[in-house]
């Protein structure tokens, strides 16, 4: 059934745009015809389970007791809307951008990278573990209890390949791809400066020089270069001298917060942790809710990279912190 939105996309889109008409799927769900199939795209992923517990899930600095710190759920807005803003400008499918960015980091773990690297390490011998293949395992065979979301191939592309020196078959994609990086590298220096991890007038200056001080000018010049390099062209990408001065900030980023002495400490915590939870439910997977325990060690890293951050640390302390003896009269 065509909605007037494929009519829209094949008269005003550009020639290198996906176009929802031409969507391909494993199994073509029923569409309404009052949204397109990347439309659809967008709302199944906004509706799953797996999104709404990224509000609790870590971006940087975990369980922040701060309001105004990011989350992965923040994260993931912020970088839908830079994939709008991309695709808006170079008449590409805003919508089938708009549902990669928001799937993205769907199988992201609780306490961000370092919970990644935790479960990588467990699962090493059983395939290890990478958060946009779970991302794609959440949206392809988790969610809807097993059945899955039933996205399109061009959203489930964009997903797994939006990882840095992947190659998504979309311009919506890569589009995707640069609003992650562009998001999170500008907004964890802000959540970094709020922490008073690192302070501003450290930022590397020829970065700062071509992109700008704040993070709001900062985003707004790389948006600007990615359209202009990417304008009537078969593929989405940055200036030359705006990608590199992206990348020396997100080097900075890396030496100065996601690998200083304070997340070193924090790492060997939660690794821990996630150890602890694995071994737990393997010796007893009658913890696990009933679908999953007979699918050993695959399912336990499926319920473990499901968790939040405080889900986890809950679990924890209820297993293997021992509980204050309450003395009656005391």
């Amino acid at each position: 059934m065509k909605c007037e939105r494929e009519e829209f996309e094949l008269d005003m889109l550009s020639p290198y745009a996906a176009k929802s008409g031409e969507a391909k799927y494993d199994k073509r769900p029923k569409l309404c015809g009052l949204r397109s199939a990347y439309c659809r795209d967008r709302d199944q992923i906004m509706s799953s389970k797996a999104f709404r517990r990224l509000m609790h899930k870590t971006q940087v600095f975990i369980s922040p007791e701060g309001d105004h710190f990011r989350t992965r759920l923040m994260h993931t807005l912020e970088a839908a809307q830079v994939a709008r803003a991309i695709t808006r400008a170079l008449k590409l499918n805003e919508d089938l951008a708009e549902a990669i960015a928001l799937g993205h980091d769907l199988g992201h773990t609780p306490f961000g990278h370092t919970g990644e690297s935790a479960l990588n390490d467990l699962m090493e011998p059983w395939g290890g573990f990478r958060h946009n293949e779970q991302s794609v395992r959440v949206v392809t065979a988790l969610e809807n209890g097993g059945a899955g979301l039933g996205l399109t191939h061009g959203a489930v592309d964009g997903i797994l390949n939006h990882r840095t020196g992947m190659n998504p078959a979309t311009l919506e994609g890569q589009a995707a791809q640069i609003a992650d990086k562009i998001a999170y590298v500008n907004h964890d220096i802000d959540d970094a400066e709020r922490a008073g991890v690192l302070n501003t007038r450290d930022l590397p200056p020829s970065a700062v020089k071509r992109l700008g001080q704040t993070p709001a000018e900062r985003i707004d010049n790389l948006i600007r270069s990615a359209i202009k390099a990417s304008a009537n062209q078969p593929y989405v990408k940055l200036e030359p001298d705006a990608e590199e001065a992206l990348l020396e900030l997100r080097g900075f980023m890396f030496r100065t917060v996601y690998q200083s002495q304070i997340q070193a400490e924090e790492r060997q915590k939660i690794k821990g942790i996630i150890a602890a939870l694995f071994r737990m439910y393997i010796d007893c997977p009658h913890m696990l809710p009933e679908p999953q325990r007979s699918g050993g060690e695959r399912a336990v890293c499926d319920f473990i990279a499901g968790m939040t951050d405080r889900y986890a640390m809950r679990v924890y302390f209820e297993n293997f912190v021992p509980e204050t003896w309450k003395i009656r009269g005391v």
